[in-house]
């Protein structure tokens, strides 16, 4: 029997020793890479906290104590040694396991996480509470961060208030210099610094004491012992923020995390350990291209190639391709992007245009400001982010962009519903938030040619506009070869119709097209089909006109009905008698899997569309036959 076949709980860490752990870590990635391989997911992160996880584990007493993973895709290993091996099968998939931690799933899952930065503010809580409850001693709280989301400035406000509160919190940072890509700032150049030099780790009170011993330095200010010690020792950043630091440790070395784990929980203060990984570790694929194994899709074992299908290009790739063409034209335009060029499409920006790209690390809030420094400076800049982490920064959004009528453009990618990595991850909210957005433009594209056109519409505006789009292969329509723009605020009437009056934007204008075919196959009925294209300025005249002409009308959006695309359609009605039905996400935060899946559980298809419209139609056409029989024979 294997040693992971005998793990149902974390308890059953106690009675391995350093080696069997060892051991058992090999088990486990063998375990995680043959899953992965089948069914997609983050792979490298959580390859490279293998023994990480099984030194926490086996040394903190979990649930009692609390492990808290900072975004989470690093917590495989976590979820297969607390009673989860036997679904791991089903990671990310519908109705199986969440590929991020999860409260509802295990009580060894402290806190569902997915945006990055945040363990140590939740970890700062957790051990207060614990303060306050009285059970001093009676439960430690361990937060793990990565030196990526250690550019995130939440961290840092976290790290200020617990050395001010001397709290015996235990910080873990998990220095792999990988995010998604390698990071960048002074933050990352200042770890790098450190791990070239992991020398003379000691306290702060012994260099105080050898110190005193220099000639000259006995008696000097406090300055310059303060600066004599920065230079000499490893991790004074965090050793002036009130944390005792120890590092740097080989993190995938389990007899020298135990210790380091057992030694932080005697230090009755704030403690960082500083720890060295390998993202991907013991899969080559996976170590030699670990932004490529982030997140996966299915691979070959064998070669680490992914299993794909050929298709059209993705709305990521029509939008990276557009800008770069856009700024061989304007040399006012710079792109920006969170840790994500690859992700958001703008590596094709950065290799043709360095100068003028700025990957800002993972700081969104930052990313806005630092785009409305750049609008202010003359310049149009591009902010390329996820619907998801765009939320992050809506202040930032609304009063240092949009109070200034500032002209920055606002490239929302994985709108929408993005599957596998759930609730965290989807875009339902963006067109409610940015449309409440005084001076905003919003828009959606309902193939990937419009999503350039609208990019190209966007650069030549005043003021904020906001691009979304899903994460999905667009429809295989022809790219343009030259752009011309929009006129802002104008719909286009995709099928002229009668009897029911489909208005659908982004993806939902596909929805309505595919709901128009059934409604003639089944019913004869050819409705009216919309493509809305802005969310903000609605086209309202147009939509009034035809309201009045049809006898039903419908929006579809894959966005939250609450403040929605619908929501705004329904309020040009508020003080007419016209009914809107609107189908879109509901108001409820949607599970993981499959994408066609989750719209199917929530009523966002064709077939549904077709039916509530046939359904209504029809009822009206029988009321209104019933009515002229009844007139006949009076």
């Amino acid at each position: 029997m294997s040693l992971l076949d005998q793990i149902n709980s974390p308890a059953d860490l106690k009675r391995f020793n350093d080696r069997e752990l060892q051991v058992l870590a090999d088990e486990i990635r063998e375990f995680m890479i043959g899953t992965v391989s089948k069914v997609g997911g983050h792979l490298a992160p959580s390859l490279g906290v293998v023994e990480l996880t099984l030194a926490l584990h086996s040394v903190l007493e979990s649930p009692g104590d609390k492990i808290v993973w900072d975004v989470g895709h690093q917590c495989y290993a976590h979820k297969i040694i607390t009673g989860r091996a036997g679904e791991f099968h089903t990671i990310r998939q519908h109705g199986g396991l969440s590929g991020f931690p999860k409260r509802n799933e295990s009580e060894h899952d402290i806190i569902g996480t997915g945006h990055s930065s945040t363990s140590i503010s939740h970890g700062l809580g957790l051990q207060e509470a614990i303060g306050l409850s009285g059970e001093d001693g009676q439960g430690r709280v361990a937060c793990v961060i990565g030196d990526g989301a250690l550019t995130g400035g939440i961290a840092y406000e976290a790290l200020n208030q617990a050395g001010h509160l001397r709290t015996p919190l235990m910080v873990v940072l998990n220095d792999n210099e990988m995010s998604i890509k390698p990071n960048v700032g002074a933050i990352s150049q200042y770890l790098h610094k450190l791990r070239l030099d992991p020398t003379l780790y000691k306290l702060r009170e012994e260099l105080e004491a050898g110190l005193e011993k220099i000639p000259g330095i006995r008696g000097a200010s406090r300055s310059i012992k303060e600066s004599m010690k920065a230079f000499l020792v490893p991790g004074m950043l965090f050793e002036e923020l009130g944390f005792a630091y120890v590092g740097i440790i080989d993190g995938h070395d389990i007899k020298a995390l135990r210790k380091s784990i057992k030694a932080a929980m005697e230090i009755e203060r704030p403690v960082l350990i500083h720890i060295k990984t390998t993202k991907g570790k013991g899969y080559k694929p996976a170590e030699a291209h670990p932004d490529t194994f982030h997140g996966i899709a299915p691979f070959q074992i064998g070669t680490g190639e992914t299993i794909k299908e050929a298709g059209p290009i993705t709305y990521t790739e029509a939008f990276g391709q557009g800008l770069a063409r856009m700024a061989e034209q304007d040399e006012r335009i710079v792109a920006i992007t969170a840790a994500m060029s690859s992700g958001t499409g703008l590596n094709h920006f950065e290799k043709k245009f360095p100068e003028r790209f700025y990957d800002v690390g993972i700081a969104e809030e930052h990313a806005v400001a630092f785009a409305a420094g750049l609008a202010l400076g003359g310049y149009k800049p591009v902010v390329a982010i996820y619907s998801t982490f765009l939320q992050r920064a809506f202040d930032l959004l609304m009063q240092d962009v949009a109070l200034h009528e500032l002209p920055v453009v606002f490239a929302i990618d994985r709108a929408g519903l993005v599957g596998d990595d759930g609730p965290t991850h989807h875009g339902a909210f963006d067109l409610g938030y940015l449309s409440l957005v005084p001076g905003m433009t919003v828009m959606a594209p309902a193939d990937e040619a419009e999503l350039q056109q609208m990019l190209y519409t966007a650069l030549g505006q005043d003021g904020p506009c906001a691009i979304r789009y899903p994460r999905a292969p667009g429809r295989g329509v022809a790219m343009l070869d030259t752009f011309t723009p929009m006129e802002i605020g104008r719909a286009l009437v995709v099928d002229r119709g009668e009897g029911a009056l489909l208005l659908g934007i982004g993806t939902g204008v596909g929805i309505c097209r595919r709901a128009a075919r059934m409604l003639v196959e089944r019913h004869g009925l050819r409705p009216t089909v919309v493509n809305c294209r802005f969310a903000k300025p609605l086209d309202e005249s147009l939509i009034k006109e035809l309201a009045a002409e049809h006898e039903v009308v419908v929006t579809v959006e894959e966005g939250t009905i609450a403040g929605g695309f619908g929501a705004a359609v329904s309020e040009l009605f508020a003080d007419e008698p016209q009914a809107v039905k609107r189908f879109a996400i509901p108001d409820r935060f949607v599970s993981h899997g499959n994408r066609s899946q989750l719209l199917k559980d929530i009523g966002l298809t064709p077939e549904a569309v077709a039916d509530f419209v046939g359904a209504r139609l029809m009822a009206k056409k029988i009321i209104k036959s019933e009515r002229l029989r009844v007139s006949g024979q009076e």
